[in-house]
């Protein structure tokens, strides 16, 4: 058991690596889940079999030390050896490759059950959600109010609550499942969403859309214009860049299903979210890589509902909910 626990550990290990080197795509949920499974077997093995059998290796050494005290004192030898109550300490110790393993089963568990059913951490990695989420921005993601899924495979358990327009929610990437993106939800299933010379319609009726002040993109040093726009009763802000054009050109845009739902023109794209579907952009409009560009996401690649920012170690300030 010692060396095939090894072979294990050593196979996380170099996962692990390889992920963090770039060598492998990785996947957190999965590699969560084999933990959980391969930790909870050693756990129910410990607890069944290897903890009574040092139990009973015990129970034997008491038996025996009892019965020496016992011929001892028929010689007259009160004194005994005081190192006995270490040999048993020593049996009913736990090897360190099951302390590695059943001894870290109830805190993997709590985590993976904790990631998988009701909030999930994520890192924002990029400015299209600017200037509600800036690079660096560490993120809550409620993972049972659209309802629960099961992990990995990501299948609806129960309906919950749907994704309603103006939510920002984190969902699977439609081109590469295996990455998590961020946007806001514009159009659910059955809108017509447009946008049009950078603004937004929903079902023929324009989306109401104030300027505020200019908005100071720390990164690329220069001042953007920001509007405060209101999505069926969610207020947020979001920037345009004056120097990028709405429309998008046949270069820029892929292939995906239900592409015939949309039309593209040199003023921007006009969209019919189909059943099951919805129609997410970016805060940071002019630049975000978004529905525009790819297309719809489907209900099946919906991870969670996103609702604040625990952290951003850059600035303290951040830290708070969010429209």
């Amino acid at each position: 058991m010692p060396f095939l626990t090894s072979l294990i550990l050593a196979a996380f290990a170099g996962y692990i690596g390889a992920w963090y080197f770039g060598a492998v795509e990785g996947n957190f949920s999965l590699l969560l889940f084999l933990a959980t499974t391969v930790t909870g077997i050693y756990w129910l093995t410990e607890r069944f079999y290897f903890l009574p059998r040092r139990a009973q290796a015990a129970q034997a050494l008491d038996a025996s030390l009892a019965q020496r005290r016992e011929e001892l004192t028929k010689q007259g030898i009160t004194q005994v050896d005081r190192e006995d109550g270490k040999a048993r300490e020593r049996l009913l110790m736990q090897p360190w490759w099951l302390d590695w393993t059943a001894g870290l089963f109830p805190v993997i568990l709590a985590v993976f059950l904790l990631r998988s059913f009701l909030v999930e951490p994520f890192k924002i990695p990029s400015g299209s959600m600017m200037p509600t989420l800036l690079t660096g921005d560490l993120i809550l993601v409620n993972k049972y109010t659209y309802g629960f899924r099961l992990p990995v495979i990501n299948t609806k358990l129960t309906d919950g609550t749907p994704p309603a327009r103006g939510d920002v929610m984190v969902f699977r990437y439609p081109p590469k499942p295996s990455m998590d993106y961020i946007k806001r939800v514009v159009g659910v299933p059955g809108d017509e969403v447009a946008y049009l010379n950078k603004q937004i319609t929903i079902n023929g009726k324009p989306v109401p859309k104030t300027s505020v002040p200019e908005y100071f993109d720390e990164e690329s040093m220069r001042y953007l214009k920001q509007y405060s726009e209101d999505l069926s009763g969610k207020e947020h802000k979001l920037l345009n860049d004056d120097s990028r054009r709405a429309g998008l050109s046949e270069v820029e845009i892929a292939e995906f299903p239900n592409r015939d739902n949309c039309r593209y023109s040199i003023e921007g794209v006009v969209c019919k979210v189909p059943a099951g579907h919805y129609f997410v952009m970016g805060d940071n409009r002019d630049n975000s890589l978004d529905s525009r560009y790819w297309g719809f996401v489907p209900d099946q690649n919906i991870v969670g509902k996103a609702f604040f920012i625990w952290m951003n170690f850059g600035n303290f300030k951040r830290i708070g909910s969010f429209q």
